[in-house]
């Protein structure tokens, strides 16, 4: 099961520029490594992170084998409105992770 951690303001003020962090469970296997018994490892490793702000991507990062364990990703944006930052995390076999992150703008 992959769970994420996403670390943005709860509230900012319209026009602000903010700073968003996020961090998820994986492993990111390259494919490359042995397991003890001499049989590859299948590569596992996320391929994209989508982030959209009210439906609008504000930021989209491509991964690689090389890719540490457990990818950390920070970025800021600017805050327009209030609404919902919804990040997503599309692996090799096409599956998605999904977490979502309300923020309140004044």
């Amino acid at each position: 099961m992959r769970t994420a951690r996403i670390v943005c303001p709860k509230t900012a003020k319209r026009g602000a520029v903010i700073e968003i962090k996020t961090l998820i469970n994986h492993p990111m296997e390259t494919g490359y490594r042995r397991d003890d018994m001499g049989q590859a490892i299948p590569r596992d490793i996320f391929k994209t992170l989508a982030v959209t702000y009210n439906g609008a991507e504000v930021f989209r990062s491509e991964m690689f084998p090389g890719t540490a364990a457990n990818p950390f990703v920070a970025f800021t944006t600017i805050a327009t409105e209030t609404g919902t930052l919804e990040f997503t995390w599309t692996d090799d076999k096409g599956e998605t992770h999904v977490e979502k992150a309300q923020i309140t703008v004044s």
